[in-house]
């Protein structure tokens, strides 16, 4: 008795599992190339949105004693910037959002 109610159980449960994934499958006749444009379409955005934040920051914490900055390495810069943020005690979520705009 104890078996075919666990047995019973156990297939609603996977039953609801395959349901749940049906649900989320793409539908038959739609592109998927669709979402793929609007997720690029939101990297892209997301990746000018850090760019003028990093650019941003930079400018209020980089720009009172630096001009415009050069263009050196990506792993130079990682090194730069993390050592002018212990003299200039920048908080880590700016350091990163300079570090980014720095190697762009």
């Amino acid at each position: 008795m104890k078996t075919k109610i666990l047995q019973l159980i156990w297939i609603a449960t996977f039953a609801s599992a395959l349901g749940a994934v049906a649900a989320n499958a793409p539908k038959p006749g739609t592109s998927s190339s669709a979402s793929a444009t609007s997720a690029e379409s939101a990297t892209e955005m997301d990746s000018a949105s850090r760019r003028i934040e990093g650019e941003r920051r930079y400018r209020a914490n980089c720009g009172r004693c630096h001009a415009a900055p050069q263009k050196f390495p990506p792993r130079m810069m990682a090194t730069i910037v993390r050592h002018m943020r212990v003299r200039a005690t920048i908080t880590d979520e700016d350091m990163r959002s300079i570090l980014y705009y720095m190697s762009q």
